[in-house]
């Protein structure tokens, strides 16, 4: 019956005489994507929403949506943004702002059509581009990377309405996703149809159509996707699938019981580095997906150890705020968002937990783990540690705030160390964050939010008076935390000592880096080396020459790889910006050093500290 029913509600795209059924407010939303006709990596899109009853209506892009905490006006991707009415003439339609059009005479309105621009294409060409994994890619018949928020918009009061989403795809060509296909009478060669059942589903469903390069594995209860799109073959599906089936069946085993879906897609983009190439690498989470966004030019070893890194944070999402989350993610507003004040839980704690349980199951050792959150520590150097943390959250979409999001990756994974920690020591080692995960889960859950300013009351009910403490003190307070009190209760503590460097980088870590829009190159803002330091280089100096030597992202390889062959008395001639005043400065080369505090287990410890120290690593 299901068939059938979909068949009898889907709307056709050709103009036709309205009928008496086809309200609005009761058939599905019609969208169509087309890609096939491509030109200019643009894609058309018609949407058609049944007939409307009022004569003003208002359609919408996403500004921002759920996860990626930044303003992007996604309706800056549309071009030729047109609306038509039943006898498929054109009408009037506005641009109210940048991702709102208006449409008058709405009872004559039968659809509307547009093109959608790639954004990969513009990530080196704006200041703030689409996080990559939250963009899209449109290469024809090779490859079509698609974040549905950029596509597909909704309409007044038709959030909560399903969609029915059509895709016409170059033969051969096959889909990737978690969205539910569906089978419509009128089926099609080489399209596709996929029901969401509000539009929330439609932004939380991303979807990946290229030539099939999929394995699917099962992890307990869960069946598991990994599709892979890599333009020059360096890597597949099958070359890294026995990595990632280890790594999420390690990810199950510390979850235990929690439970939140029977499937989940990873939908893997390598970038092959050459114009038009991502630049924003990491994940994206959702639901029941994640998409990946990496550098094909990575040995393997690198690929897996990020993609360890970086899936196992996005599926441990489902925890939260997947599942326990605020009511301002629960009813989100795509334009005109209300940011929840509890990012330390939902990127911290998601993060913390990437991180503990390859320690938990074995897949890094102790002291790796050590040098993680060491690491940790020393970034967060790099943001205000005088910042209420949840005042941040709440604000982070608006200067100065916005500057601190990644501190969320820092810091906020710290908070949940140390929340850990308190539970683990109250509770003798029987209990720990994830337990207390466990149960805000069974308190609330993916349909029933918790009030912003009630969190940290619930939390504490739940577990100690200490953690209130500790919450109001350092997470709602603006007091830094001294993290050597909480290694002190499981017997680890710093020790530190002057390491070599490269002038320009620390190992994998670079002192310097591109600004996206300009190519400029500049220092960051970070713990410098003593040779930086000593020639008077200072964090965001760009630097325009090198020993007389243009400093330009053409040659910066070539000027990097030479400085490695400097010695102490080599003169270095540098030729900055620094804060719009060219400035020269010399200096010798020296032997470049930083400081590396690495947190490793005392030498004495008492029986309490081993106790802790093993329930927290491998309770």
């Amino acid at each position: 019956m299901k068939k059938i029913a979909f068949a009898l509600l889907a709307v056709g795209i050709v103009a036709c005489t309205p009928k008496v059924n086809d309200l609005a407010t009761s058939t599905p939303i019609d969208a169509s994507i087309d890609l096939v006709n491509v030109t200019n990596d643009k894609v058309h899109v018609t949407i058609n929403p049944g007939r409307f009853t009022t004569e003003t209506i208002n359609f919408y892009i996403p500004k921002t949506v759920p996860g990626t905490y930044s303003n992007n006006n996604y309706g800056e991707f549309l071009e030729n943004v047109k609306a038509y009415d039943y006898n498929n003439k054109e009408m009037e339609i506005s641009s109210v702002d940048a991702n709102t059009w208006k449409i008058n005479n709405a009872t004559n309105f039968d659809r509307i059509e547009y093109d959608v621009n790639d954004s990969f294409d513009t990530e080196t060409e704006v200041e703030e581009a689409v996080f990559s994994p939250a963009g899209t890619n449109i290469e024809a018949n090779k490859n079509y990377f698609l974040n549905l928020h950029m596509f597909v918009g909704y309409f007044d009061n038709l959030k909560e309405h399903s969609y029915l989403l059509h895709f016409t795809h170059p033969n051969g060509f096959e889909a990737s996703t978690s969205l539910n296909k569906v089978m419509l009478n009128d089926g099609k060669a080489n399209t596709d149809t996929f029901m969401a059942n509000r539009y929330f589903e439609v932004t939380d469903n991303p979807i990946m159509y290229s030539r099939p390069d999929s394995q699917t594995f099962s992890v307990n209860d869960i069946e598991v996707t990994l599709s892979v799109y890599s333009p020059n073959k360096v890597y597949s599906s099958l070359s890294i699938k026995n990595e990632m089936e280890k790594m999420m069946q390690a990810q199950k085993t510390f979850l235990g019981d929690i439970n939140a879906t029977k499937k989940y897609n990873i939908l893997l983009f390598l970038g092959a580095m050459d114009e038009g190439s991502p630049t924003g690498f990491g994940a994206l989470e959702h639901h029941t997906s994640t998409t990946v966004v990496l550098p094909e030019t990575m040995p393997k070893e690198a690929l897996v150890e990020t993609m360890t890194d970086v899936v196992s944070h996005e599926f441990f999402h489902i925890v939260t705020p997947l599942t326990v989350h605020s009511e301002e993610i629960q009813y989100f507003d795509y334009n005109n968002p209300k940011m929840s004040e509890h990012l330390w839980m939902y990127e911290g704690v998601t993060e913390y937990f990437a991180n503990l349980f390859q320690i938990n199951q074995g897949l890094i050792d102790e002291q790796a783990f050590y040098d993680r959150i060491a690491t940790k520590i020393q970034n967060s150097k790099r943001y205000n540690d005088s910042l209420s943390f949840t005042n941040m959250s709440k604000n982070v979409l608006v200067e100065p705030y916005k500057d601190e999001y990644g501190n969320v990756y820092e810091k906020g994974a710290l908070i949940g160390m140390c929340v850990d920690l308190i539970i683990r020591e109250q509770s003798n080692g029987e209990k720990g964050i994830l337990w207390l995960m466990k149960q805000l889960s069974i308190e609330y859950g993916e349909d029933k939010p918790f009030k912003d300013n009630e969190l940290f009351d619930k939390i504490v009910a739940i577990t100690y008076p200490e953690v209130g403490t500790f919450l109001n003190t350092y997470v709602v307070g603006d007091t830094p935390i001294n993290y050597e009190d909480f290694f002190q209760k499981v017997g680890l503590s710093f020790e530190s000592e002057m390491v070599e460097t490269g002038f320009f980088l620390n190992g994998q870590t670079p002192f310097i880096d591109v600004k996206p829009a300009s190519n400029d190159i500049f220092v960051r803002n970070i713990d410098l080396n003593t040779s930086m330091k000593a020639i008077g280089l200072k964090a965001n100096d760009i630097i325009k020459s090198v020993n007389e030597t243009p400093f330009t992202v053409e040659a910066i390889r070539e000027v990097v790889i030479g400085s490695m062959g400097w010695q102490p008395d080599t003169d270095v001639t540098l030729v900055i910006d620094r804060d719009g005043k060219e400035m020269t400065l010399k200096g010798k080369a020296g032997t470049p050093k930083i400081e590396d505090k690495k947190l490793t287990k005392m030498s004495a410890t008492t029986p309490t500290q081993d106790a802790l120290r093993n329930a927290w690593l491998k309770g």
